[in-house]
């Protein structure tokens, strides 16, 4: 994790580009999030998968809870930036669902966050528990 702020600038710089955006895009966007107490403005690169309409996005860190229900957000998807409409959860059901989802969709982000896939593509049950434990909250974003 020490060399995270670093990877997360490398890939930032990337997905801001038209042609690494649209490419390494294809899995990963970039949030733009304000601190609600503090104000400071955070870009933060994502994976993300496509859930009907929207993107999912899940993550344990402490930005997440600067996401909030019916509070746009900025992000940057495939090179382009855009707002999106926020829906947050935090909840244990939803949050292991869509960590599931994501999880047998990308499994970097499984890895990333210790989370087991089975033989069968099953993300463990008790990996994603442990998530949710451990403070990781879920998120739709809907393009406008």
């Amino acid at each position: 994790m020490r060399l995270q702020g670093l990877a997360n600038r490398v890939v930032r710089g990337l997905l801001a580009t038209p042609v690494a955006g649209r490419g390494i895009g294809a899995r990963l966007i970039t949030i733009y999030v304000v601190g609600r107490t503090s104000g400071r403005r955070f870009s933060v690169p994502v994976a993300y998968t496509h859930h009907g309409d929207a993107l999912l996005v899940g993550t344990p860190f402490g930005w997440g809870k600067n996401l909030q229900t019916r509070t746009p957000v900025d992000i940057r998807l495939r090179g382009s930036r855009r707002t999106a409409e926020v829906e947050a959860f935090c909840d244990e059901e939803t949050v292991v669902a869509h960590y599931a989802e994501i999880c047998r969709r990308n499994a970097q982000f499984a890895r990333f966050n210790n989370i087991g896939i089975g033989a069968d593509g099953t993300p463990d049950a008790e990996d994603l528990h442990r998530a949710w434990q451990a403070g990781a909250r879920s998120f739709l974003l809907r393009p406008r």
